[in-house]
């Protein structure tokens, strides 16, 4: 019986096993009670930890400009889920704690009371371990330096071999400082930015920062881009002096190889007195600038700079007539090879249809007179002109030279500028401010069309390219207009100027005037700029000799706390822009600016008062904005019924009360709410969307710190009306703690822009229940069909935006961050179809995302940018 297995075992030993397990099983029961009082004891703690790690955390991001360690987030990820699960057991405590019997020892239901208190002994071992793991010392450090940021540059033609030639230099060990020269518009920038791109598309060790130069200020201008990348951007840098930025950057720049692409200089550029080290051979890093002061980059050889010019002018006008073609040929002759030209003219004559047009404009290029700027190529303004001259009447060019007030570089917001063109008077008479409205964005995108402006920032700004800025001031000093725009001076205080009195628009906008404490005899001036500087005080007799003023901008000018009373002197503004201001009260005197149809208060977040009866005293006011402005709304309430002529308003409410109060007033529903912000409410749990549905025109709306709000309501029945919010594109959340879904979302077809921050509960964006009403309706098979831009970011629990795949037509950027659950994007293989779409987001996330199937992943796989911080 050699293959018999046999044990033995002793009659003692089994009966010790058997009660070392029964006893071990029933001190689960026996100490259940005091384990729950351990456990809830010890979570108070835990959470008092958490709590006080948070505002740690908080603090040196917010203030200090940190980035919160690794496992420091990994504990607070690992708290928040533990101290949810402890909460749970902790509320179904009480039906097992009634099951005892026998002073605590036994249970009516054994086997279910053991398993709960083995899970409390779990989790109470749990969060003592969690506890003790607590005690960090340091919860956040510097950011490490970002690599090169990927800039947008259209495709371009005959910069090819350029780049190759820079990017063989900048492998070359000898090599430390490349010089990129050229006239202005021949197309430096771009190229830049394509050396730039490709930083961000190889593997490298550089870190690369991008800074504009520019005529103003130009160090200080590279030391702020500069302290932006590296993390030194802050409250208190503002304060330093130009020697102490200095300092702080060498201190991080000269312990890291670096590659600082310097755009547009137009002097000498001392770096280290900017603080950046010189490059060398030992140190590795590189400096790549261009500069307009050298004609030394060749223009585009006849071939390609035909190529460009026909792509801009279009096949179906070149097929017009058979002479268009040659003329053609010779119209891009007449461009010199500068690429802004060869873009600006040929689409100048995209809408020229006859040879004879094509004939004149050659004749009018061919007489076009030598620049008087010295430094740029002699002939590149005349030519510009041509587009100029080919706008369709005065009001179209007055517009656009209006937009050369603006800084170079500047982002112009364009309803801003479009208000300010109303102000000034430059568009037709209308009957309403829609209309006025329509005929300026009528403009800018004519000009826009005509490549005198351009789309930025999701196209809710333009810019000027600083050629054709230039252009501009040329044609504005050329021709005897009477602008005053300061170029490349750093000013402290007003400047001078011989007359005063000839001056109609006066722009000094982006300077660090501190005081203005003269008066200026400026009696046809019209519009006066003054807004980015460090204003603190205007004297009260300044605006006393502005009779014709109609447009006042003093924004961004957080240290001016107080307005001249002598401001009731400008009996004729109709246009006054106080945003980001200091401000802590309006004056009752400007009851005197009966004129007035555009005021903008938006964030001046010290704005305690607002004298009873003013607003209401502005009787042609068709512009109120007060979106983040301190002041509360009742106030706008009670009077703006009184205002026949409002058509646009923007504001905050505070509380549901006040924003029920607001829906009682029929105005609200009909035309005058573009921009909406619920603030603070913390007085309402729910929030029923459909109460603000009715609004025509909103545009922007956003939930900030609604900590109780719990639901957002929209009833199932109404689904199929959607279609509500036909205006809202834009929608923002955030620190919103209680809300799990953001299912209203459904009834805004056509939103643009979703921003949610900081909502700790949320799981969803669209539920399953509520996709399947949705997609019952005819109406609504194309659920975010105008979504360009999403993000989401610290959405812990965040786990489904949709739970289907959706086309997404017109994507163009998802951007995820600290939301660790949401594995799967609603996006499949047809999914943003012939779109350019970049996600962002960190690098261990993208790798967990699960796909729709191999193809989708395929499909998206180049579509993905690191996060930067």
């Amino acid at each position: 019986m050699g293959n018999i297995f046999s044990i033995s075992l002793s009659l003692d030993t089994i009966i010790t096993r058997c009660w070392d397990c029964a006893t071990g099983q029933a001190s689960y029961i026996c100490n259940l009670e005091d384990n729950l009082h351990a456990l809830q004891t010890e979570l108070a703690e835990l959470k008092e930890l958490r709590s006080d790690l948070m505002r740690r955390v908080k603090i040196a991001e917010d203030e200090q400009q940190l980035k919160r360690l690794g496992q420091v987030e990994g504990w607070l990820q690992r708290a928040e889920t533990l101290i949810t699960d402890a909460d749970q057991l902790i509320q179904e405590s009480p039906q097992h704690v009634e099951k005892l019997c026998m002073g605590g020892c036994c249970s009516s239901q054994p086997r279910s009371t053991h398993r709960f208190g083995k899970q409390i002994t779990r989790i109470l071992r749990k969060v003592k371990y969690l506890k003790g793991k607590g005690d960090f010392s340091d919860v956040a450090s510097k950011p490490p330096l970002p690599s090169a940021t990927e800039r947008p540059s259209e495709p371009t033609v005959g910069l090819e071999s350029y780049l190759k030639k820079v990017w063989s230099c900048l492998q070359k060990e000898q090599v430390g400082i490349i010089g990129i020269y050229g006239v202005g518009g021949v197309g430096k920038t771009t190229l830049l930015s394509q050396i730039n791109n490709k930083f961000h598309d190889t593997t490298h060790d550089y870190h690369v920062i991008w800074a504009v130069a520019s005529q103003d200020r130009p160090i200080e201008k590279v030391q702020d881009e500069i302290a932006k990348r590296v993390g030194l951007s802050n409250e208190g840098w503002k304060s330093k002096s130009l020697d102490e930025k200095a300092g702080d950057i060498r201190s991080i720049l000269h312990k890291k190889k670096f590659a600082l692409l310097l755009d547009d200089i137009w002097e000498w550029f001392d770096l280290s007195r900017a603080g950046i080290p010189i490059p060398t051979q030992e140190n590795g890093s590189k400096v790549i600038f261009t500069t307009r002061r050298l004609d030394v980059v060749e223009c585009l050889p006849s071939g390609e700079a035909l190529k460009l010019f026909e792509e801009k002018v279009g096949s179906e006008t070149l097929h017009m007539h058979p002479d268009i073609h040659k003329l053609a040929e010779a119209v891009a002759e007449e461009c010199a090879g500068l690429p802004l030209a060869l873009i600006t003219i040929g689409r100048a004559m995209a809408s020229k249809k006859t040879p004879q047009e094509w004939e004149y404009a050659i004749e009018v290029l061919r007489k076009s007179a030598a620049s008087v700027l010295p430094g740029v190529g002699k002939e590149m303004y005349p030519k510009l002109k041509f587009s100029y001259d080919c706008l369709p009447d005065e009001r179209f060019r007055s517009c656009f030279l209006y937009c050369s007030l603006y800084p170079e570089d500047h982002p112009i917001e364009k309803d801003q500028l479009i208000h300010c063109w109303i102000g000034e008077g430059l568009l037709d008479e209308h009957t309403n401010l829609s209309s006025a409205r329509n005929q300026g964005h009528f403009i800018r995108g004519s000009l826009i069309d005509a490549c005198l402006l351009e789309n930025i920032r999701g196209n809710y700004y333009v810019k000027m390219h600083d050629v054709v800025r230039d252009m501009a001031l040329w044609i504005v000093w050329e021709f005897k207009e009477k602008f005053f725009v300061k170029l490349g001076v750093q000013l402290k205080e007003l400047p001078e100027a011989e007359k005063w009195e000839e001056v109609t628009r006066m722009s000094l906008m982006g300077y660090q005037i501190e005081n203005l404490t003269e008066i200026l005899e400026c009696p046809n001036l019209q519009t006066l700029f003054l807004g980015s500087n460090d204003l603190k005080v205007i004297m009260n007799d300044f605006f006393n000799s502005m009779p014709m003023l109609s447009v006042l901008d003093l924004s961004h000018n957080m240290n001016l706390k107080e307005l001249p009373v002598g401001i009731a002197n400008l009996v004729s503004l109709e246009h006054l822009n106080l945003s980001w201001t200091g401000i802590r009260r309006l004056p009752v005197e400007l009851k005197t600016l009966a004129k007035l149809k555009y005021l903008n208060l938006e964030l001046t977040i010290d704005l305690r008062m607002i004298p009873q009866q003013l607003i209401s005293n502005f009787s042609k006011l068709q512009v109120l904005k007060m979106l983040a402005c301190n002041v509360g709304c009742s106030l706008v309430l009670e009077e703006m019924e009184h205002l026949k002529y409002l058509n646009v308003l923007t504001i905050t409410f505070r509380s549901a009360s006040k924003l029920e109060k607001a829906l009682g007033f029929k105005k609200f529903f009909n035309c005058v709410i573009e921009r909406l912000m619920l603030e603070d409410f913390n007085d309402s749990r729910s929030l029923n969307i459909l109460a603000l549905a009715n609004m025509q025109h909103l545009y922007s709306l956003g939930l900030l710190r609604c900590m109780n709000l719990e639901e957002v309501k929209i009833e199932s029945n109404k689904i199929e009306g959607v279609g509500f919010f036909h205006s809202l594109r834009f929608v923002y959340l955030s620190k919103c703690d209680q809300l799990r879904d953001a299912n209203w979302i459904i009834i805004a077809p056509h939103l643009e822009d979703l921003v949610i921050i900081n909502c700790k509960s949320l799981e969803e964006i669209i539920s399953e229940e509520n996709f399947g009403e949705v997609t019952k309706s005819k109406a609504n098979t194309n659920l975010f069909s105008k979504l360009k831009i999403l993000h989401l970011i610290c959405l812990p629990k965040m786990k489904t935006i949709c739970s289907h795949a959706l086309p997404l037509p017109r994507l163009k950027e998802i951007r995820i961050k600290r939301c660790a659950m949401l594995k799967k994007l609603p996006l499949n293989s047809n999914s943003a179809k012939g779109q350019r779409v970049v996600i962002k987001g960190e690098e261990e996330w993208w790798k967990e995302v699960e796909w729709e199937d191999e193809s989708t992943r395929l499909a998206f796989l180049p579509s993905f940018k690191p996060h930067v911080i």
